[in-house]
Parts: C-alpha cells; sequence; structure tokens
C-alpha cells in the first residue's frame, strides 16, 4: 500500500476483509468438497481407481505453486486486481470443472481451479493484519476457523449437494459466490497500488525452479504410495529433478537481485518455529479429515450424505476453539494456548487409536468435536507468532510461505497416513493368516459354521462353501484395515506430543506499528 492510496477507509474496511475473507473460504472448501463423493466422480468421468485422486491432487499442486507467488503478484497487480482476477478466473474454472467429460479433462480443469484459487489465501491474511493492526489476535482467530472449517466442511457440503443433485454441482455451486467474491473485490477493495514495474525483473529460472519443485514434490507424495515409492524409475526420476530445483530455488532466493520470493523470513527463529507447527497442523488437520471418511466409508459402508454429517462435528469444535482461541490469545502468552492445542491434538489422535470396525457416528464424536476446538488452539497463536513481526512487503512474502506450510503439511500427510495404512493393514492381514495357520481347526470350524448358514440361501454345497470363504475373507479384511487406521491415528498422536518440546522455544514476536503491506 502506498499513502496516497488510503487503503481502506475505517468505515469498509470490515467490509474489504469480509469480501477476501469469503473468497478464502471458497478456495479452501473446494479442496475437500469432493472427498465424500469421489465413488461418483469416478462412474461420471469413467475414470479407474488409481486415477481418481487427482481431483484432488490436481487442485492441491496447483495450489501449492501458487500461494508462495501470491506476495509478489499482489505487490506488482495490486490486490483488488489479483484478487479480482483470481475469482473471476475460479468461477470459470469451476464451470469448466462441471462440464468436464474424462479424468484427464478434469484434472487439468481443477489445476487450474487450485492455481487462481491459490492467490487468494495468503493476501487475505497480510491484507487484515495491515487492516487491523491492533486486532490481529482477532484477525488470526477469524483467518484461523476460515482456514480449518472450509476443508472440515468440504466432505459435508459434497455429500449433501451429490446426494441431493449430483457431482457436477459440486463446482456449479461455485458460480454465484465466485461472481459476488469478484464484484464485491471490484468494488470494495482498494487497499493498495500497482507496482507494474515488477513484471520487467521477474527472475525466472526462480520462479521455474519453484513450479518443478513443488510440482514434483507432489506428484511423487500422490503417485508414491501406489508405486512402491523409489522402486519405480519415473518416480525416482521426478523426485531427483524436484531436489535439484529446490536447490536452485533456494540459492535464487539468496543470491538474486529481484527474486519472485523472498525467504528472508526464515531467519526469524520464532516464524521457523511457527512454520513448523503450521506443518504438523496441516498434516493433522488434512489426514484426519481425509482418514476419517475411509474409515466411515470402506469399514462402515457409509453413504456420501453419512459421512458428511460425521464429519461436520469437527467444524462445530472448530467454532468454539475460535471462541477460546480469540478470548485468551490477547491475555495470555500464546505458547500456553498452543501448547495446550498440540497436546489435546495428540490426545484426540490416541483416542482414535482404539478403534473397533463397529464405530459410528457416536463413538467419533467426542474425539472429532475436541480435535475440532484444539485445532483451533493452535492454528490461532500459530499465525500470531508466525505473522506478528511483519510488516509491509515482508508481511505478503511471509504470509505466503507460512500458508505454503499448511497445505505442504497437508499433502504429506495425506500421502504419508495413505502409505502407513497400506502398509499396516497388509501387516495386520499377514497376522490373520499366520494366526489361523496355527489354529487351521477353529479357523475351519467357523468357516464350516458361515457355509452351513449359507445353505439356507443356495442349495449347492460349493457354492455355500465359496460364500462362506468370501464372508470369512471380508471379515478379515474389516478387521485388518480398522488395525491399521489404529496403528496410524498412534503415530500421528506420537508426532504432535514430540513437538511440542519446541514450544518454549517459540518466543512472541514484538509488535510493531504496521504500515500497509504494499510500501515501497
Amino acid at each position: 500500500m502506498t499513502g496516497s492510496s488510503a487503503a481502506a477507509k475505517p468505515q469498509n474496511r470490515y467490509l474489504v476483509f469480509g469480501v477476501l475473507a469469503f473468497g478464502q473460504f471458497i478456495a479452501q472448501l473446494d479442496i475437500q468438497i469432493v472427498a465424500a463423493s469421489l465413488n461418483q466422480l469416478q462412474a461420471g468421468l469413467s475414470a479407474g481407481p488409481d486415477e481418481i485422486s487427482w481431483v484432488q491432487t490436481a487442485y492441491l499442486m496447483a495450489e501449492l505453486i501458487m500461494i508462495p507467488l501470491s506476495g509478489f503478484l499482489a505487490q506488482a497487480m495490486s490486490t483488488r486486481t489479483l484478487f479480482a482476477l483470481s475469482a473471476g478466473l475460479f468461477t470459470v474454472a469451476s464451470i469448466l470443472c462441471g462440464f468436464a467429460w474424462d479424468i484427464q479433462s478434469m484434472a487439468i480443469f481443477r489445476a487450474v481451479q487450485g492455481f487462481v484459487g491459490g492467490a487468494m489465501i495468503p493476501s487475505v491474511f497480510a491484507v487484515g493484519f495491515s487492516l487491523f493492526p491492533k486486532e490481529r489476535g482477532m484477525i488470526a482467530a477469524i483467518l484461523g476457523i476460515v482456514s480449518t472449517l472450509a476443508p472440515t466442511l468440504g466432505p459435508t457440503v459434497g455429500g449433501i449437494i451429490t446426494d441431493a443433485l449430483d457431482w457436477h454441482w459440486l463446482f456449479f455451486i461455485n458460480i454465484v459466490p465466485g461472481v459476488l467474491v469478484t464484484l464485491g473485490t471490484l468494488r470494495y477493495v482498494h487497499v493498495d497500488t500497482a507496482n507494474p514495474e515488477m513484471f520487467k525483473k521477474i527472475d525466472f529460472a526462480q520462479l521455474g525452479a519453484l513450479a518443478i519443485a513443488l510440482g514434483g514434490m507432489e506428484y511423487v507424495l500422490e503417485e508414491g504410495p501406489r508405486h512402491d515409492w523409489f522402486g519405480d524409475p519415473t518416480i525416482k526420476l521426478v523426485a531427483w529433478f524436484a531436489l535439484v530445483a529446490l536447490v536452485l530455488f533456494v540459492e535464487r532466493s539468496l543470491f538474486s537481485k529481484s527474486p519472485v520470493v523472498r525467504i528472508n523470513a526464515f531467519r526469524s527463529p520464532t516464524f521457523a518455529i511457527a512454520c513448523v507447527f503450521n506443518l504438523l497442523i496441516g498434516f493433522g488437520v488434512y489426514a484426519s479429515t481425509f482418514l476419517t471418511p475411509i474409515f466411515l466409508g470402506r469399514v462402515r459402508d457409509y453413504t456420501s450424505l453419512d459421512i458428511g454429517t460425521t464429519v461436520f462435528v469437527v467444524g462445530i469444535g472448530q467454532v468454539l476453539g475460535t471462541i477460546v482461541a480469540a478470548r485468551l490469545i490477547d491475555k495470555i502468552d500464546p505458547r500456553y494456548i498452543i501448547g495446550t492445542g498440540l497436546l489435546g491434538f495428540c490426545f484426540t489422535f490416541w483416542m482414535t487409536a482404539h478403534m473397533s470396525a463397529d464405530w459410528g457416528f457416536w463413538d467419533l464424536m467426542l474425539p472429532q468435536f475436541f480435535r475440532g476446538v484444539f485445532a483451533l488452539m493452535c492454528i490461532v497463536p500459530s499465525v500470531t507468532l508466525a505473522l506478528g513481526g511483519f510488516q509491509g512487503p515482508d508481511l505478503r512474502y511471509a504470509s505466503g510461505l507460512y500458508n505454503l506450510m499448511r497445505n505442504l503439511g497437508g499433502a504429506i500427510g495425506i500421502a504419508l497416513v495413505n502409505t502407513w495404512l497400506q502398509d499396516s493393514a497388509r501387516l495386520h492381514g499377514a497376522r490373520f493368516g499366520e494366526a489361523m495357520g496355527h489354529n487351521g481347526t477353529a479357523a475351519r470350524d467357523v468357516v464350516s459354521g458361515v457355509a452351513r448358514a449359507f445353505s439356507a440361501v443356495t442349495a449347492d454345497p460349493g457354492r455355500a462353501a465359496e460364500m462362506s470363504r468370501g464372508a470369512f475373507a471380508h471379515l478379515v479384511g474389516r478387521q485388518s484395515l480398522t488395525l491399521a487406521f489404529d496403528d496410524v491415528f498412534q503415530i500421528m498422536s506420537w508426532m504432535f506430543l514430540a513437538v511440542v518440546l519446541m514450544v518454549p522455544f517459540c518466543r512472541p514476536p514484538v509488535h510493531k506499528a504496521a504500515p500497509n503491506p504494499d510500501a515501497h
């Protein structure tokens, strides 16, 4: 911002912030809106089981690339132009997604949607902290609930829409909100001025390295669990390119005269530790949102609507967590709040590390509710610790890096828990096989008893025996998968417990008078 722009007038700064926050909500809602409807999308797009996940991955991959670029683009284009253009293109991309005819076209359109949507996320943090320099705790709380509630509600909203209409409306639903955000931004958001001269000094080497590094990393994380990770030559090659690109990106960030992405913020120990917290929070929020629908769908055979209803409980807890964190953030050391949040998050994972195959809505209600509460007790102080010490252009770049950490944590989390789940399920299945081998008589008696029950359905003894073995195999697979979920949640609980040790070293930043974010 420059002094001449006058930024947002006091009487409309709430409206400006509301328009931008609503745009951020839409962009983040679409990350998980397809989570509970993947079966319907798979059928509608004639996609294979190993292809349909690209509906989510393409969005995340493109969004990861855009988020750190948003600071540069907001300065060069102005927040108003960048946000309006992003919201408008997001709306167009949503329409194209609704008309997608196969998995390839859907992946392309979702990538466009994620790329332009990614520009809306960090801009809100920078503008909010600048418009409300004395209410940064409140802004952190509001944006914290938007950042977590949107992806949490995604499966619920998606399940309702798919059940009432069809999967096309998962994307058409964005048209009206997208148009409103675009028009609202053009009408009310006048917070800074553009500096188009910056486009003449783009470091294309850094820009290309960033795209290859983040895109390659996301590809490895997505395809790794399905193709034996580095045992696959393609994944090994992509990982090598991503690593080389990352080294080049860091080198250009440190030595380029006009870097597109500045990483100077990591010189602050508080910012660096807060980013570690955000990486882990993203891991926990996205991984748990990914795991719960899979458990309910594969173990309990829930419908999309039932899954969405069960996951909705997390959102209720997040609202309460926002209220608690917002009331405490300006009164006590934020380290006490985030320490409590991390320990509470750890406890909720420990609770779900003891699931049985019969767990449903009521069994999952308390763990999910408290997970929502403690997630916001982590996020609100984390935002304050990370961004509270920055102003001006540095605030924009720090916001981009900070938001990147959460989404990167989510991408890493989904990939790792998927791998852990598959490996652990195979291990428990093998152990069940060994146990039945050691006590083969009892296993045969059970199968024979089930076969006798099936004889009431079919007069063919061979068919009854086949049905009995199938039912027994399904039971073993169901129990193996349940134990695998328990193992994954237990690992996640230990991760959150370990990171609590870093809390005392994350000293709160000294707040300074905050100039407008584009002063240059």
